[in-house]
């Protein structure tokens, strides 16, 4: 059994600690809201973000983040992205040398364009950190939903380590040797998403959703290698894996935003009534930099954005994506 801190109390940080407490694990979590900790102590169930799943009754909620990180065997950092290195910073005095932890959100800091294991590790420099992630919906690993994933780091020897307490018979981990690949492509597949509920919302099709997909990996993957990660790691379920369930389910909450989107709200709307973090918006402005930067071309992606900042109609971006120049398919 493991003593494991959970940072952040939101649908993924609530579903990973009820995995992580029926793996036998001793679990805390820590939220800043204390009127998330005040219902999580009374209810032992998010009843706003995940409804449904319940926690055990000796699992420990927290807002002091010192209780939350200090003599703990892993530290699990689940905060929506645009409040990562706001809530790293808020850690790096408690955290021990050597600790480890795992960064399981997904996303792209707007203005540094930094990926969220590197913000990590500016804020937390003596912290080891590993990044886990892959085609996941805190819904149904809430509810043990079979589910597969990765745990990436640069070191093989942390990533196995995570791989060991996070591994089950209905929640299987694998391992790799590419984060920053990982990250990458957690990041992009949101705001190829974002485009895959527009399309939904536009009456569009499965025939487009399958080009959106297709296209929009192609675009992920250009991009990762140009930027350092490996082929294989866009590929693999954090890539294709990914990009498939969070286009394809309504859990997703970029795809439900894409599609409010494409039925003619603004983006600022449509977060409004998803009501929860979207992060292909956070994103998207940090893709069209790493493509600037890299001179790859993303014509998915450079879309969404003038969609997003810019007010150009939805159907007029599909449109100029359909009419581009011709090509071959490998191009």
């Amino acid at each position: 059994m493991k003593s494991v801190g959970v940072i952040g109390a939101g649908s993924w940080g609530t579903a990973l600690a009820k995995h992580l407490a029926d793996n036998g694990h001793k679990v805390s979590v820590y939220s800043a809201i204390a009127s998330e900790i005040d219902m999580l102590k009374e209810h032992h169930e998010q009843k706003e973000k995940l409804p449904g799943v319940m926690l055990p009754d000796d699992m420990v909620f927290t807002t002091d983040i010192g209780e939350a990180v200090r003599n703990k065997d892993i530290l699990v950092l689940a905060v929506p992205s645009p409040f990562t290195r706001a809530t790293a910073g808020s850690m790096k005095d408690v955290v021990s040398d050597g600790q480890i932890i795992v960064s399981v959100a997904k996303g792209l800091e707007d203005e540094s364009f930094c990926t969220l294991s590197e913000i990590i590790k500016q804020e937390i420099p003596q912290c080891r950190v590993v990044v886990l992630c892959g085609p996941t919906h805190a819904e149904e690993v809430g509810k043990g939903v079979p589910t597969a994933i990765v745990a990436g780091s640069s070191d093989l020897t942390d990533a196995k380590i995570v791989q060991d307490i996070f591994m089950s018979d209905n929640f299987r981990v694998y391992t790799s040797d590419d984060p920053y690949g990982m990250e990458l492509g957690g990041a992009l597949k949101n705001v190829i998403a974002l485009a895959a509920g527009i399309a939904d919302g536009l009456g569009y099709g499965d025939n487009t959703k399958a080009a959106l997909i297709t296209r929009g990996i192609h675009e992920i993957a250009r991009l990762g290698v140009a930027a350092g990660g490996k082929r294989d790691t866009f590929e693999g379920l954090t890539g294709i894996g990914d990009l498939i369930v969070t286009c394809a389910s309504m859990h997703s909450r970029n795809r439900r935003a894409g599609i409010l989107i494409g039925q003619g709200k603004s983006a600022d709307e449509a977060m409004a009534e998803v009501k929860q973090i979207v992060e292909g918006v956070h994103s998207a402005k940090a893709a069209v930099h790493f493509a600037e930067k890299y001179g790859v071309p993303m014509p998915i992606i450079e879309q969404v954005n003038l969609i997003l900042f810019e007010g150009k109609k939805p159907e007029e971006a599909l449109k100029d994506l359909m009419t581009r120049d011709k090509k071959p398919e490998a191009v």
